[in-house]
């Protein structure tokens, strides 16, 4: 016996609001959303910063910049070590973390003649070209866009890691050198001729910045280039300069700098060589900053200190994130988020403060 379908009828009124959770339930399933990025366990940060995990399994980033185009550059080492630097390009408007085993990748290989690593990296924001610093070496190589490598500047006595090579917004390179009996050993090239002006035995600091457009004869021979800094001494005052292992260039064309004791100076085109403030003591090795357009300094302290400190205009010091692991390159996007590489876990973080 068949049964006669119901002809009830149920009022729209009482089923609207069913359907409507109903729909909008199945619209949320049906629509992909980016996945957020991972909190990061472990890591200790000032109140109101979140970290958040940005690339895993890159093989030992080192330094961190952005191109032109918003991409995260990251250089690092490479697993194996095989050779002189490997470049990664990363898109971080998607969604993170991204995993870099198998991303794209520029492999720069040991030249036949030279062997030290690529340690330092540095963008020209109107061109998009990377320039490459050997750690403990004595040149800076330009990347251009279209992939070609060349040698921009020699004749350096020892040039560290970190963020010892900068490009101003003139598109100037800068380059930070240190003169020592020790490091006289170390040059390819004699002895700067434009330290002359110093008097004989001048112990101490060097800072170039030179041009590398309109026409310039490449590679640029620091050697024979009067430095920045110092200039015109003949002795200088006080008790010798420590060496300088960090600068980054505001947009103002006035240098930060770091020292090897964490003394912060700012040298500007009128007052000279100016002590700001110093971070807490500590061995500072590979020490890797960058500046914002306000004048805030970042400071990513390397394997001994793994701290990341924030130094205001004024020179008051902060400190934004600690228990890194081996903190390297640093880098800060548009919205004020602070990338840091953390070299000794592959990977590289995203510091976000509150709004």
């Amino acid at each position: 016996m068949r049964r006669k379908a119901s002809t009830r009828r149920f009022r729209l009124s009482r089923l609207g609001p069913v359907a409507a959770i109903l729909g909008a339930a199945l619209v949320a399933l049906a629509t992909p959303r980016a996945a957020r990025p991972e909190a990061v366990p472990g890591i200790v940060t000032a109140a109101g910063i979140t970290a958040e995990l940005v690339v895993t399994d890159i093989g030992r980033p080192i330094q961190l910049a952005f191109d032109p185009a918003g991409r995260l550059l990251v250089l690092g080492h490479g697993r194996r070590g095989d050779a002189a630097g490997e470049i990664h390009r990363f898109d971080v408007t998607r969604a993170l973390p991204i995993d870099a085993e198998h991303a794209p990748r520029v492999l720069i290989p040991f030249s036949e003649a030279r062997k030290p690593t690529l340690g330092s990296l540095a963008v020209d924001a109107r061109t998009g070209d990377l320039y490459l610093g050997e750690e403990n070496g004595n040149r800076v190589y330009r990347l251009a866009t279209e992939s070609r490598l060349a040698a921009v500047a020699v004749g350096l006595r020892h040039l560290v890691g970190g963020s010892s090579i900068a490009v101003d917004s003139d598109g100037r390179l800068i380059a930070l050198d240190f003169a020592s009996p020790e490091t006289e050993g170390r040059a390819e090239t004699p002895p700067p001729r434009g330290l002359e002006v110093l008097g004989t035995g001048y112990q101490g600091p060097l800072i170039f910045r030179v041009a590398l457009g309109d026409g310039a004869a490449l590679p640029r021979r620091l050697d024979l280039v009067p430095p920045l800094f110092p200039r015109g001494w003949v002795s200088p005052p006080g008790e010798p300069l420590t060496r300088l292992i960090a600068v980054a260039a505001r947009q103002d064309g006035t240098l930060m700098l770091l020292d090897s004791l964490g003394e912060v100076f700012r040298l500007g085109n009128a007052e000279g060589l100016t002590r700001l403030t110093r971070l807490p003591s500590g061995h500072y090795q590979r020490t890797s900053v960058a500046v914002t357009p306000a004048g805030t300094l970042f400071v990513s302290t390397g394997f001994h200190v793994r701290r990341l400190f924030r130094v205001t205009p004024e020179g008051a010091v902060a400190t934004i994130a600690s228990e890194l692991g081996d903190p390297g390159g640093v880098v800060v996007d548009t919205e004020g988020r602070i990338y840091v590489a953390e070299t000794a876990l592959h990977r590289v973080i995203r510091l976000v403060p509150a709004r």
